[in-house]
Order: structure tokens, then C-alpha cells, then sequence
């Protein structure tokens, strides 16, 4: 009966281990054949710029991640086939897979971590010193929660598996995410089995097992709630980021206009002709700047930047800013080519627009001046008015905003009222390709 006990252990360790030996090839695999297919497609731009990180070299991991799991392999047969190992040979060999699995763990960037519970199950089956099985499994349990993928994203970048699925059609994701999603489930659902069936056929630690099951409880509450945590915070980020770029279009749109208007009832009586011309202007901006706010909720990304390059947007932004309002805006810059990521050109737009709005709109200027040099590795960026400028600096809506935006970029940013107002951004830029 105790061989049949022994045996049953032994084809459910089995599984498990066949089970993640495929779940770690497969991921390893899809990552390696995926990062291929975008490199022949010429997809690799597109790519990168939807990703946070991507991994050193994915045929490397692949090797690696085998190596480590014919090692898991080697030291299961041992165990299996050796009988007569010593207690201290069977927690060498314990030790040896909770670092072969942390290796593997990491190799994947916490994306898979179902190779604890082959830990747990080898721990509950050889360990029988109560000592030693208490300090495997508190082992077990804090590694278990340190290797989550949405735990850790939050402080350190990681790839994403689900990344490189969404790189495929809909119904291809569907597929790749119900088998990566079925991979972790049936390890899961095979672990539980096991624990089932080595609590009725190990008496003796039925406490342990069930002080062990509640500690998964709790880790799994914990972890629901870090990632109800994660959904929150990144509502809150997207929340915040809709809010800067309706804030920034309407905002600019609506002082241009304002503007235009003044200007309208100062020229009504005076020259009709020049006052239809201004509000013909006004119209063609109100348009525009409709465009852009849609635009700004669909895709948060200025309509300005999909078509034009950075610096035409800016000069065509400051042209139009000054034929409705009476406003002279300059704007002069030493860069030839003034391209960079995305990211970098939304905010740089946006700090100007914004810089423009409120020189206008609450200081009163008559002439603006921006200027962007080239100094270091990063973008000296000047916006200076002669408005009325303030004594006592208050963080209203619209600096906070400018502040948010450059410290996204990890950059730094001033402000000046004694003389007029001027804004001064230093933005490191990451000059990662050459333009012609």
C-alpha cells in the first residue's frame, strides 16, 4: 500500500514537472520565434514603442531556461531513483532547484513563476523534519510573493509575455492567451490535487499542509489586492493624463479665440473687411481645434503631431496663435532636425502650447519668445513673455501641468514672474536613432 502511495506521489510530481518544463519551452519559444517574426516584418519600431522592456537576447533565454530545467530534471531522477540518499543530500538537492527555479523565474522576468509550487510539492513529499519543512515553506511562500509579475512591474521595468501575444491578430491572441492561461491553471489545479492526496495519504501532516493552504489563501488575497492596487493607480495615471491634454487643447484653443474676439470688436466699426478676414480666421482655428480636442480624447496625441513634423507643428501652432490674436510670437531653434520619440515631441508640444495659453490668457503679453538649444544631451527649452508676469508664484492648473510633463520626462523645469514670465525646461532627450 505504501508503494502504491509512493507511486501515485511520484507520477503527480512527474506531471507537474513535465508540466513546467513545457510552460517554461513554450514561453521561451513563442518570445524567441515572435522577436524573429518582428525583426523580418520591419516591425520592430511599431514594436518597441508599445513595450516597456524587451528581453537581452531571446535565443540566449531560451538555452538558458533548458540548461536550468534539464538540471530540475536531473535532480527529480535522483531523488526518485536513489532511495538511499541521506536527509542532507535530499534538502542539497531542495536547495539546488529553489535556486534553479529563482534563475528560471528571473530568466522570464517573473512573467511565469508556477515553478514555486513544484517547489511546495517537493518540499511537502522528502522533507520530514518539521524544522527544515518550516523553513522550506516560508522560503516557498515569501518567494511566491516577491515573483509577481504585477507586484514587481510596478517598481522595476519588465517584458510582458502578453505583449508579444498582442502582437498577433485578435483571434491568434485569443488562442496563444487561453493556452497561457490553461498552462498555469492546470499547474494550479494539479498542485491542489496533489496536496489533496498527500494530506489523506501522509497523516502526520495534515497541520502543516492546512497551515500551508491558509498561507496561500492569504498570499493570494494579498496579491489580489496588489493588483487591484496596480488597476487603481493606473486608472488614476490615465485619469490625470486625459485631464493635462483636454486642459492643454481647449485651453489654447479657447484663449486663441477669446483673443480673435477682442480683436474683432476693436475692428468692427473701423474696417469690416479686416474684421470678416479675422473671423474667418477664428472659424478655421475653432475647426481645427475641435479636431485636435477629439483627437486628444481618442488618442491622446496632438493632430498636429500625426501630420506634420515637430517643428512645423510648433510653427504652425505659434502662426496661427498670432493672426487671431495681435500677439508676435518668434521661435527659433539651433536643432536641424528636431525629431524625437513620441512621447518627448507630445510633451514639448504641449509645454509650449500651454506656455503660449497662459502668457495670453493671464499675463497679458504682447510678445513671446521661444527658443530650443541643444546643450549636453538634452533640450534647453525657453518660452519668455513681456506680460505682467507675478511677484508670488501659485501652482495653478496650467504649471502644474508643464511640471508633470517634464518630470515624466525626467527632466527639470523653473518658473520666473519678476520680469514678465518665462519658463525654462531642461529634457534629457534619449537621441536614440540618426534622422536625415
Amino acid at each position: 500500500m505504501s508503494d502504491r502511495k509512493d507511486r501515485y506521489i511520484t507520477l503527480f510530481q512527474g506531471a507537474m514537472l513535465i508540466l513546467n518544463v513545457a510552460a517554461v519551452a513554450l514561453i521561451c519559444a513563442f518570445i524567441h520565434v515572435t522577436t524573429g517574426r518582428i525583426l523580418s516584418r520591419y516591425d520592430a519600431r511599431t514594436f518597441l514603442d508599445g513595450v516597456v522592456k524587451i528581453p537581452g537576447n531571446p535565443g540566449d533565454n531560451l538555452k538558458i531556461c533548458l540548461f536550468l530545467m534539464g538540471i530540475l530534471v536531473l535532480t527529480f531522477l535522483l531523488r526518485q531513483f536513489m532511495k538511499e540518499l541521506q536527509s542532507r543530500w535530499i534538502v542539497v538537492t531542495l536547495v539546488l532547484d529553489m535556486a534553479v527555479c529563482s534563475g528560471i523565474i528571473y530568466q522570464l522576468d517573473f512573467n511565469y513563476n508556477g515553478l514555486i509550487l513544484l517547489v511546495f510539492a517537493n518540499v511537502i513529499a522528502f522533507v520530514k523534519d518539521g524544522k527544515f519543512k518550516l523553513f522550506f515553506v516560508v522560503l516557498a511562500i515569501a518567494g511566491y510573493l516577491v515573483a509577481d509579475y504585477e507586484l514587481l512591474s510596478i517598481y522595476m521595468p519588465l517584458y510582458n509575455v502578453g505583449d508579444y501575444i498582442r502582437y498577433y491578430s485578435s483571434n491568434t491572441q485569443q488562442y496563444l492567451f487561453s493556452i497561457y492561461n490553461v498552462m498555469i491553471s492546470l499547474n494550479i489545479i494539479l498542485f491542489i490535487v496533489y496536496c489533496v492526496y498527500v494530506i489523506n495519504s501522509q497523516r502526520g501532516t495534515i497541520e502543516e499542509v492546512n497551515l500551508l493552504y491558509h498561507e496561500l489563501q492569504t498570499a493570494n488575497e494579498q496579491l489580489k489586492e496588489y493588483a487591484d492596487m496596480t488597476e487603481r493607480m493606473t486608472q488614476t495615471r490615465e485619469r490625470n493624463r486625459l485631464a493635462r491634454e483636454i486642459h492643454d487643447t481647449l485651453g489654447h484653443t479657447l484663449t486663441g479665440i477669446a483673443t480673435g474676439l477682442d480683436a474683432c470688436l476693436a475692428l468692427v466699426e473701423i474696417s469690416p473687411e479686416q474684421t470678416k478676414k479675422q473671423l474667418l480666421l477664428l472659424s478655421q482655428v475653432s475647426r481645427d481645434g475641435l479636431k485636435d480636442i477629439r483627437r486628444s480624447v481618442n488618442e491622446l496625441r496632438p493632430d498636429a503631431l500625426e501630420r506634420l513634423s515637430l517643428e512645423v507643428a510648433i510653427r504652425k501652432m505659434v502662426t496661427d496663435m498670432s493672426e487671431v490674436s495681435d500677439v508676435r510670437i518668434y521661435f527659433e531653434t539651433d536643432e536641424k532636425h528636431l525629431k524625437f520619440d513620441e512621447d518627448e515631441e507630445n510633451a514639448i508640444y504641449r509645454v509650449i502650447q500651454e506656455s503660449i495659453t497662459n502668457a495670453v490668457r493671464h499675463g497679458r503679453a504682447k510678445t513671446i519668445w521661444i527658443t530650443m538649444k541643444r546643450t549636453d544631451g538634452e533640450i534647453l527649452l525657453t518660452i519668455r513673455d513681456d506680460g505682467v508676469g507675478c511677484k508670488e508664484m501659485k501652482s495653478g492648473f496650467g504649471t502644474k501641468h508643464i511640471k508633470e510633463r517634464i518630470e515624466m520626462l525626467r527632466g527639470t523645469v523653473t518658473f520666473d514672474g519678476r520680469h514678465g514670465f518665462t519658463v525654462t525646461a531642461h529634457i534629457p532627450i534619449r537621441w536614440g536613432e540618426s534622422y536625415d
